[in-house]
């Protein structure tokens, strides 16, 4: 009895001592007077943010901290607003999520002009569409036909030759998994994603680029993933041509979103929020080519075939069912 009183005391006093540690970081920052972004962009994007916060005069009065998007999506909806962060460069279903949970972004202040209408408390720094593209070097030595459908690359002589993102890992594994219950509904859809995951064997990647270095490498003769990726590959002179499925492209936005604080930083969290939709939408947009502002173009050869949007809006809780479907057909 005694040993396992003495465990609960000193469990609770490692917890007070977490809680107080993490207060004193809290005040710390707060004292700094720096605007604490919270992002899960990849280098270029923050590259982009960061270059116009610098040229806006904000430069050291701000900090980044970078999340994998699973991380920080844990973070919003545990934390709600008592999270560090004052601003946040977010997957925009967990955006979402965490306000229907917390009600912790406030309403953005600034016009933003975009093409579609997004909720008041933020709205898109970019967008990744997704899609097929191959080794035109490794299929010609396979002797492999080339494909039009996702639903192509499930078929016997792809059998070690794919590479998939896993969406229990990467968000742009989601973009696969919303095509196939698309087109084919869960039934149909789990026999052709389990014949998928079978014929990727150890490519099956945790990262939304994994695939397209295995095809790069010529690791796999296709993949799917990053449209864009594949079509800069292509212009750069590699063995990579890309494919829009006849399932569909599907896209996913990521935004951004001013938390709820006191009224110094939120103004301050504001104005950033704005350059960074007003100033680094020049630079995001050549990394990132899909059109989300008026005024704003992209070259024809970014323009996806068939652009598709899922029926239901995107959600943590949809997610996460599709990450069960994912896990069933396995």
């Amino acid at each position: 009895m005694f040993k396992k009183f003495k465990g609960i005391v000193l469990s609770l006093f490692a917890l007070c001592l977490v809680f107080s540690l993490t207060a004193c970081n809290s005040s710390k920052t707060n004292a700094s007077g720096k605007v604490v972004i919270y992002t899960n962009g990849d280098e270029e994007a923050i590259t982009s943010m960061e270059s116009a916060l610098k040229k806006a005069g904000y430069e050291g009065k701000y900090v980044f901290q970078t999340f994998g998007t699973s991380e920080l999506g844990g973070k919003l909806m545990a934390e709600g607003d008592k999270i560090e962060a004052n601003l946040v460069t977010m997957s925009s279903y967990f955006l979402d999520s965490a306000q229907e949970k917390h009600n912790m972004f406030e309403d953005l202040t600034f016009k933003t002009n975009s093409l579609e209408k997004y909720p008041s408390f933020y709205t898109p720094i970019l967008a990744n569409t997704g899609s097929i593209f191959v080794n035109t070097k490794v299929m010609k030595e396979k002797g492999l036909p080339m494909p039009t459908s996702i639903k192509d690359l499930a078929k016997p002589e792809f059998k070690g030759l794919v590479s998939i993102p896993n969406i229990m890992d990467s968000s742009t594994g989601w973009l696969l998994i919303q095509a196939i219950i698309t087109q084919y509904g869960e039934v149909e859809g789990k026999t052709i994603l389990h014949d998928l995951i079978a014929n990727c064997g150890p490519h099956l990647e945790s990262s939304g680029s994994g695939p397209i270095k295995k095809v790069e490498a010529g690791e796999v003769a296709a993949g799917i993933g990053l449209r864009h990726q594949a079509v800069l590959d292509k212009n750069s002179g590699l063995p990579i041509d890309y494919v829009d499925p006849t399932e569909g492209n599907f896209s996913l936005t990521e935004s951004v979103a001013v938390v709820k604080k006191d009224k110094k930083s939120n103004e301050l969290a504001m104005k950033m929020a704005e350059v960074i939709i007003k100033d680094a939408r020049k630079d995001l947009i050549k990394n990132y080519p899909v059109a989300l502002y008026k005024g704003e173009t992209v070259s024809d050869e970014h323009k996806p075939a068939h652009s598709m949007k899922f029926s239901q809006p995107l959600t943590v809780k949809l997610l996460e069912e599709h990450q069960q479907f994912f896990n069933a057909a396995k």
